[in-house]
């Protein structure tokens, strides 16, 4: 099978558009045309994730009798994503997207690296696979966000393997297998985790890229992190909280930030529990960011999500930077991708990327075009220019933008 190419297109199937974007990402890593056939076969029956796992799990175990391994790992991914953090149906899931993605990719002959890691009280281990090009250029070091495993993006891995550099692509604290199998919640401190890999793989002079909500966890990185050369967000995600109370109404989400400043955790908690009765997305994202951060209740886990920012440590980056966004992200405010250019005053230089619409690149994380985003970042790489520029509003200097 060819492991780096990818399908083009964010295709309506499902009017849901949380759920309809997660359709068209597990697609877009896939890209076998009778997988939209199938999803858009269910998708009337969709209306919860009730729902959503009884026919997901049904398409995977349909598609791993008729032998199509990736499409089925995917699809028990699916599943996976959605589940209740207590469900007992989650491991197994997990399993089975894992065993699928080392089947197609032969991940188990690439060899897992188990990093020990250390800090702030906790210890494990931190997976990471390392990936070779015959002729290295550099190395990338990357991470995921909020909710992935790295092992969704194996086939990405490959592209940029196969375009001459060393990939070591690892989970942290609060993703895949270093949550899930470790233990270890998520930290703002991401210093740590990159410097626990660094030490590793004896590594240095590195570009450092996160992915969603990674793309402030690289930032939290770098400032901190010498050995880091340049900077990727893949998307930008400068302030979580804010992102986070998209998913309730305004007045709630005014209510939240006020009440969060007060301290008033027994309100909080309340208001939380409320909005996530009237909303499954809400519901589902509390429940899973208690999980990821390891809090006991929705006000521990907003006050958590507040030290995920990059205000602090932006004027610290010195690195090039690479700022990817999309222009109709449902997750991340467009507002986010200038403001993150404006925090960036001391950066040895600024790339910012929007893709748009037209692309099929305008959605979080270009779901739709994937290959164009990872186009995007070895075109930077390699110090060649592009067709076109992000346009600033006013008191955004253009000199210090640059073509991706």
């Amino acid at each position: 099978m060819d492991k780096t190419a990818f399908p083009v297109g964010l295709h309506p199937l499902h009017q849901d558009v949380s759920m309809n974007f997660q359709m068209n990402r597990w697609f877009s890593w896939v890209g076998e045309p009778g997988m939209l056939d199938e999803m858009r076969s269910v998708a009337p029956r969709i209306t919860n994730y009730v729902d959503w796992k009884r026919e997901f799990l049904a398409l995977a175990e349909n598609a791993k009798r008729e032998g199509h391994v990736l499409r089925a790992g995917f699809y028990f991914r699916a599943a996976d994503f959605f589940m209740r953090t207590d469900d007992p149906d989650r491991r197994n899931a997990r399993g089975q997207f894992l065993s699928a993605m080392r089947s197609v990719y032969g991940l188990d002959q690439l060899g897992r690296h188990e990093v020990r890691y250390a800090a702030e009280g906790v210890a494990g281990v931190l997976p990471a696979y390392r990936f070779t090009p015959s002729r290295s250029k550099s190395t990338i070091v990357f991470f995921g966000g909020f909710d992935s495993y790295i092992e969704e993006l194996t086939s990405a891995f490959f592209y940029l393997r196969d375009a001459g550099y060393e990939v070591i692509a690892f989970e942290g604290p609060g993703q895949g297998g270093a949550l899930n199998d470790a233990g270890l919640h998520m930290t703002a401190a991401w210093h740590r985790p990159v410097k626990a890999v660094l030490d590793h793989f004896k590594l240095d002079h590195v570009t450092l890229a996160g992915l969603s909500l990674g793309g402030c966890l690289v930032m939290r990185a770098a400032a901190f992190e010498p050995r880091v050369d340049r900077v990727v967000a893949y998307d930008v995600y400068p302030d979580a909280l804010d992102t986070t109370l998209r998913q309730v109404n305004t007045v709630q989400r005014v209510l939240l930030k006020i009440l969060l400043k007060l301290r008033a955790a027994r309100v909080v908690n309340a208001v939380a529990r409320r909005a996530a009765r009237k909303s499954p997305i809400a519901h589902w994202g509390l429940e899973e960011g208690m999980h990821v951060t390891g809090s006991s209740s929705p006000y521990g886990y907003f006050q958590s999500t507040k030290t995920y920012v990059t205000t602090d440590v932006s004027a610290q980056i010195k690195q090039d930077v690479l700022l990817l966004a999309g222009s109709e992200d449902h997750l991340v405010p467009m507002a986010h991708f200038y403001r993150q250019i404006e925090m960036l005053k001391n950066a040895r230089s600024i790339t910012a990327r929007l893709f748009t619409t037209s692309e099929s690149a305008a959605s979080h994380c270009q779901v739709g075009n994937y290959g164009l985003a990872f186009r995007t970042i070895v075109n930077w790489l390699g110090g060649m220019q592009g067709p076109d520029i992000v346009r600033p509003p006013t008191g955004v200097a253009t000199a210090r933008l640059r073509n991706a």
